[in-house]
């Protein structure tokens, strides 16, 4: 098991929990085992894993990438996820980089905080994550009577193929991230 402690590196030194392992086991596997992989998973890692248990009975393993490492993952991103679908069977696998909240600056205070740790900025960039590799093509936010709100999200058709299945993940896990519920869809077709 030591070597493939080496695939997962978690903040200050913690430990990873048993299921961590066991994804950490399963990145090294495929590093072994699968030769299309191997030269691009030789310098990846995780920061961490998660089992979401998902409605109808079902669940999602969340990996945790490192930010830097985010475009990296991207490049083998569909075939690394059918990859650990299978090492996990008959659970959804959904790779998100791990991204920082930074709290506004204290007023008068010199310092500036980035865009990109933003309340907002985060939830976007999390929200991206889950649905890739389809892409968002639309947004809109519907508000109750009662003051909830509603976000509902067009995805673009040509990935409907690889992605109408994992509908219901996606919600799961963006609510359970973010605690924002979203309704995912595709947009009609402008056929006459």
């Amino acid at each position: 098991m030591y070597t493939a402690r080496r695939k997962i590196q978690k903040d200050k030194g913690l430990e990873p929990t048993e299921f961590e392992d066991t994804v950490a086991q399963a990145f090294f596997d495929l590093e072994n085992a699968n030769q299309e992989l191997k030269s691009e998973l030789k310098d990846l890692y995780i920061n961490g894993a998660v089992q979401m248990d998902i409605a109808g009975n079902r669940k999602a393993v969340v990996i945790h990438v490192p930010y830097r490492l985010r475009k990296a993952y991207k490049k083998i991103h569909v075939r690394l996820v059918r990859e650990l679908e299978k090492k996990f069977s008959g659970k959804d696998v959904v790779l998100i980089a791990t991204r920082r909240i930074v709290r506004p600056p204290k007023k008068g205070s010199a310092v500036v905080r980035p865009r990109t740790r933003t309340l907002t900025a985060v939830h976007d960039g999390i929200l991206e994550d889950v649905v890739y590799p389809a892409e968002i093509v639309g947004k809109r936010v519907r508000y109750h009577l009662d003051g909830r709100k509603i976000m509902k999200i067009f995805l673009d058709p040509k990935e409907r193929n690889n992605t109408e299945y994992k509908l219901d993940t996606f919600s799961s896990v963006y609510r359970r991230l973010c605690g924002k519920d979203v309704v995912f869809d595709y947009p009609m077709s402008e056929s006459a």
